[in-house]
């Protein structure tokens, strides 16, 4: 199989880059018309304001957004506010300690429901899941929209880096990669390993994986070898988007690329500092333009 993916799942290896300053400085929202943007941390997600979202978080608010944490479980009177809705990483209780399988659902189904219907009203949901556990926590939620998960680990055995350029078709001409002008428009992003998944007909794809793309789905965490259960995932995506009725809905499987970390004792650097993620940034405010409707 020659499986050649390194490990950087395990908490105590990545932290936030706590003195990250955003490239962007120019703000596209007054004060008097920031969109509110909810960042989730009611379940148990391994990406929060305060933590390895911190860069994000920091982001957004160049940009003018009003952002903050979202500590309830979601309801109907919890969202009645919220304009972005942003779900990174959310975990079950039972896999906070241990990634391996089972892997559990992160959600209630009476919180699914109420993000389905805020979102059939108008709200905006950032939909992240990273490699396994987190497509498995998530899942319910996702397949409300129509998309499918997959709960491994992909990997495009010939792109080491997972740099997805528009020149080659892997990052698509949708209206988030021209942004509101020239400046903003994007030609490459980076994403670090995540997942793969599949999309409703009715979805847009912003990245779509190669002919090489395979999804490896071991049952410990990070733990790969010659028999571990692997397919083609050529042709799925690891972003896209969805026109929801009167709502908007950006699923990614990769959530490192939207914030800055230090990896492993060398800190190695990933996100929007890392090599070749020197135009997610921009990606990011893209999404963000997108989703609070201004593109």
């Amino acid at each position: 199989m020659g499986i050649c993916i390194i490990s950087i799942s395990i908490n105590a290896q990545q932290v936030g880059s706590s003195d990250f300053v955003p490239v962007n400085s120019k703000k596209t929202f007054l004060e008097s018309e920031a969109p509110t943007v909810l960042i989730d941390e009611a379940h148990h997600n391994f990406h929060t304001m305060d933590g390895r979202y911190q860069p994000f978080a920091k982001i957004l608010q160049s940009d003018g957004y009003n952002v903050d944490k979202n500590t309830k479980l979601f309801s109907k009177d919890s969202l009645k506010n919220v304009d972005v809705l942003v779900i990174s990483n959310a975990l079950n209780s039972k896999n906070t300690k241990s990634w391996n399988l089972p892997n559990y659902s992160a959600f209630k189904r009476e919180e699914i429901e109420a993000v389905y219907h805020w979102v059939k009203n108008g709200g905006s949901l950032f939909l992240i899941a990273d490699h396994m556990p987190f497509p498995k926590a998530s899942e319910s939620l996702a397949a409300v929209f129509g998309f499918q998960f997959n709960n491994g680990y992909a990997k495009d055995k010939t792109n080491k880096n997972s740099i997805f350029k528009y020149s080659e078709g892997a990052l698509t001409n949708h209206v988030i990669r021209k942004g509101m002008n020239d400046k903003e428009t994007i030609d490459y992003v980076r994403t670090f390993t995540g997942q793969a998944f599949l999309s409703p007909p009715n979805a847009e794809a912003l990245l779509i994986l190669g002919d090489e793309a395979v999804t490896y789905m071991p049952s410990k965490s990070w733990k790969f070898n010659d028999n571990t259960p692997e397919f083609s995932v050529s042709g799925w995506s690891q972003g896209a988007t969805l026109e929801f009725y009167k709502g908007r809905v950006v699923v990614f499987g990769e959530a490192a690329m939207f914030t800055a970390q230090l990896a492993g004792k060398a800190k190695r650097k990933m996100g929007v500092i890392g090599k070749g993620a020197e135009q997610n940034e921009q990606f990011l405010l893209n999404i963000m333009h997108w989703l609070s409707k201004k593109i």
